[in-house]
Parts: C-alpha cells; structure tokens; sequence
C-alpha cells in the first residue's frame, strides 16, 4: 500500500487518534490531494478532528489558498464556514470576494463564520455586505454583523438601531451599544 493510500484510508476510517495523528503530521503539505483531503477532514463527525484538520490547514506554511478557495463552494456546510475561518486566520486578503458571497449562503453557520472571517479580516471593503446581514433573520448571524462591523470601525445608523434591536437578546444589544457611536 503506497503513502497516499495509506493516509486516505486513516482519515477515511481511521479512530479517531490515528486520524489526528496523520493530521498532525500532514499540516506541511503541499499536494492538493492532500490538502483537499484534510480540507474534508473540517466535516467530519468528531469535533476533534475537525479541530486538528483546522490546525493542519492554518499552520500549514505552504501556498494552499487556491484549495482553500474552491472549498469554499463545497456543498458542506462546515467545510464552507470553517475553510472561511482558516482563509481569515491566514490573513489571505485574496479570498475576500468569495467570502463575502458566503454572507448569502442558505446556511446561518456558514453566514455568520463569512461573517466572522470577514471581521477577522478587518475587510473596510465589506462594510455595506457586512451591514446587509444586519437584517438577517438569524439572530446569531446578526451578532456576527455587529462584531464584524465592530472590527472594520464601521458606525450603525440610527435608523438601524431600531431594527437591530426588535428581538435582540442582551449580547445583541450591547454588541450595538458598543459599535453605536451615536449612542
């Protein structure tokens, strides 16, 4: 059985140990096979190894971003937000614009994890996609907004305070209370 056979095979049906072990081990590698398979590794059943792949993928010192990317139109969910998240935490301003595509996505999760990258990323060029999620109809995902908004300096209208505070829990509100400049 040859190495690649050997790693996919582990991270296929591996416990879950061994799959955080191999994870470990692979988080210098630059073959897109590879990648795309710890990338897969962000939907898995365990947390913990959705966690190592996470780690795997942003210590990962290699040029990874275009895998990245194109994860970001995986039919999954998590692989979507999380491979976000890893774009953000590695700082890779270029992933902005498909990012900011995920502020519409069916998902709240993965809205409020673009949402998230996007604050992480300090994007000033997302404020008005940012804002537009101040009316989404997931309240976390409008949490998300705020602080996003909160990073990238941005100041909430008056006129806007009023909707975000319609049903808003009491983190909702003080996240406002923070970004509001006017209040």
């Amino acid at each position: 059985m040859n190495e690649y056979t050997r790693i996919n095979q582990i991270l296929d049906s591996g416990s879950n140990k061994d799959k955080i072990n191999i994870l470990e081990s692979l988080s210098q590698s630059s073959d897109q096979g590879i990648i795309n398979k710890i990338i897969s590794k962000l939907d898995d059943s365990e947390i913990q190894v959705r966690g190592e792949a996470f780690s795997s993928l942003f210590l990962n010192k290699n040029d990874i971003s275009e895998f990245l990317i194109d994860a970001l139109n995986s039919p999954s969910k998590n692989i979507k937000g999380f491979s976000a998240l890893v774009l953000a935490n590695r700082n890779d301003l270029s992933a902005v614009p498909t990012i900011e595509s995920l502020t519409k996505d069916s998902s709240g999760m993965v809205r409020s994890c673009a949402l998230g990258a996007l604050g992480y990323l300090h994007s000033i060029t997302s404020t008005v996609i940012i804002r537009k999620c101040f009316h989404d109809k997931v309240l976390e995902v409008r949490k998300s907004a705020i602080q996003a908004f909160l990073k990238t300096d941005g100041n909430i209208l008056p006129r806007e305070v009023d909707d975000l505070t319609k049903d808003a829990d009491d983190e909702l509100r003080f996240l406002i209370k923070k970004v509001s400049k006017n209040m």
